[in-house]
């Protein structure tokens, strides 16, 4: 999954940190930090933080991964 935040709309409301530590952050009290490719298990945890951005911030991006390109990735 692929994520993206709109860094000039975040306020630093810091409802993702809370609600999904394993991939959101603030860094100070105004600046975001997060993993992009987030893991296909924290899509609960992921989507519960879009949902709780007050300013509609964070987009998830479903990515469909080829079996092929897994396969040989290992």
């Amino acid at each position: 999954m692929r994520i993206a935040v709109d860094l000039n709309r975040c306020q630093g409301y810091a409802q993702c940190a809370f609600l999904a530590p394993e991939i959101f952050a603030m860094h100070g009290e105004e600046a975001l930090l997060y993993d992009p490719e987030a893991d296909e298990a924290q899509r609960e945890k992921l989507a519960q933080a879009a949902a709780a951005c007050p300013v509609q911030a964070i987009l998830v991006d479903a990515v469909d991964v080829p079996a092929e390109a897994v396969s040989s990735a290992r």
